[in-house]
């Protein structure tokens, strides 16, 4: 079962290593915060992750595809979020102290926004969803548990493995390169929300 385990593995880390907003939720509260709370808020969003992988299993992403009516009110519910929570990073951008404010993010906020990151991508529900039914497909009823263990293991290491390096390494970055970090970050999940919103009015008309 070792290999259905490293295959797991390495399909998580091909999935999870793209540019997507749980990737730069992660970044930007390493950048934020003391490592503490930095790995803390990372184990929220590795929660909410697992999470979503075992419903995708379950055909989660197969029911949104299937009804576009559903599909329609996630993506622009979906996209309302995802704008809101690029513009929050926008404005916080200029408050980075290198992780000596801990106030900046209440842990309750924290908490909802590491499920928003992971729940509120239309898109990424669906990718997994039909990439989980289609792998689960390949695996006979013994290897599900072991695979899906795989995949767990492997968004850990990643989510954990971001937020150790940046906060070992902003220290050592001028604070106008971490805020432009965090500008960057905000503008391109703004734009992806918009995309999505204007994704969701085209399926309406």
């Amino acid at each position: 079962m070792a290999s259905v385990v490293l295959r797991g593995m390495l399909i998580s880390f091909a999935l999870v290593s793209s540019i997507g907003l749980q990737n730069l939720f992660v970044f930007n509260s390493a950048m934020s915060n003391r490592m503490q709370r930095a790995l803390l808020i990372c184990a929220f969003v590795w929660i909410a992750d697992t999470t979503l992988t075992t419903v995708a299993f379950l055909g989660m992403g197969a029911l949104v595809s299937r009804y576009l009516w559903l599909k329609i009110i996630i993506m622009f519910l979906g996209g309302l979020i995802v704008v809101w929570t690029g513009i929050g990073i926008l404005r916080s951008a200029s408050q980075i102290e290198l992780g000596k404010n801990d106030s900046q993010m209440p842990l309750k906020e924290a908490f909802a926004s590491a499920w928003i990151v992971t729940f509120a991508n239309p898109q990424a529900i669906i990718d997994t969803g039909v990439t989980m039914g289609a792998l689960r497909g390949t695996l006979i009823n013994a290897e599900v548990l072991p695979f899906l263990g795989g995949i767990i293991i492997a968004t850990a290491i990643w989510f954990f493995s971001i937020t150790i390096i940046v906060g070992v390494l902003k220290s050592r970055l001028p604070k106008r390169i971490l805020i432009w970090v965090n500008i960057i970050s905000g503008i391109i999940v703004v734009g992806y929300g918009i995309l999505l919103l204007i994704n969701a009015l085209r399926l309406i008309f």
